[in-house]
């Protein structure tokens, strides 16, 4: 499968509106052959510096974002991911959908690791850790941003099946140490591809790092560059899952019975933490 992650400048002071430039780009990836485009987290509205701009374009689940997404999907024939913020009866979430391409919807995934003061005070956190669909023949899994960055996320993911990990995100600096180190980490020690897709540049007093990248299972990574609006178009496949499995059998190796009850509830030692 061949799978297009987009590194996005800020839609801020740009003429087009968010969804013009993504049906743009939805046409490029599929002019060079992706099956899957992945977009940054919030692509659809920007990720906003102040609750109020946040929750200003927050949308229900069959909103009209979502209608013209799958509208964008089918024209180039597809699938994407991308992000929004979704209003719900339990509060406002920092969502993310996949749909084919077709446009019909596959999985929508509530970000469930929040980050930061703004992200506490617009949204509430999903509960289901972990969200997959299939595309072609490769499970495709879903987080955003923060969420990757937990271990147990990325690993309850790998154990549930998934080969691809796709992972919309809004990574500032001086943070760039996650993109560099902890992503193609997480893709090496779970034992699976992960499409970590940023946005770039200055955005009021957000600076985002870009480093957009494609990580493979055996730690490697393609990356974008730090500085521009990119589109990565990368083949993944089942054989090289299978070949790094075998090389590293983290999965097949582990001994759950030994530290089981550590992932168990909160103690009062990491309450203290």
């Amino acid at each position: 499968m061949i799978i297009a992650c987009w590194q996005a400048t800020p839609h801020r002071g740009q003429r087009a509106a968010p969804l013009d430039r993504i049906a743009r780009v939805a046409e490029r990836a599929a002019a060079a052959g992706a099956d899957l485009l992945v977009t940054p987290e919030l692509s659809t509205t920007g990720y906003q510096s102040t609750p109020a701009e946040t929750v200003s374009g927050a949308e229900p689940l069959d909103g009209p974002i979502n209608q013209a997404m799958a509208d964008i999907a089918a024209r180039a024939g597809i699938a994407i991911v991308y992000g929004w913020p979704e209003r719900t009866p339990a509060g406002l979430h920092n969502s993310v959908q996949l749909v084919d391409a077709t446009g019909r919807s596959l999985a929508v995934y509530r970000k469930t690791h929040l980050y930061g003061a703004m992200e506490h005070a617009v949204f509430v956190p999903g509960n289901q850790a972990v969200v997959q669909a299939k595309i072609g023949d490769l499970v495709v899994g879903l987080l955003v941003c923060f969420d990757v960055e937990f271990p147990e996320t990325v690993r309850a993911h790998a154990l549930s099946g998934t080969d691809l990990l796709v992972v919309p995100t809004a990574l500032e600096s001086p943070w760039e140490f996650v993109a560099r180190a902890v992503v193609p980490v997480r893709a090496f020690e779970s034992q699976l591809y992960v499409c970590y897709a940023n946005w770039v540049g200055r955005d009021g007093q957000r600076h985002f790092c870009g480093m957009s990248q494609i990580a493979w299972p055996d730690g490697t990574s393609e990356q974008a560059s730090p500085v521009e609006d990119q589109l990565l178009v990368v083949n993944v496949d089942r054989e090289t899952l299978h070949a790094a499995r075998a090389a590293t059998p983290y999965l097949r190796d582990r001994r759950p019975g030994l530290y089981g009850r550590l992932l168990g509830p909160t103690t009062d030692r990491e309450v203290a933490l």
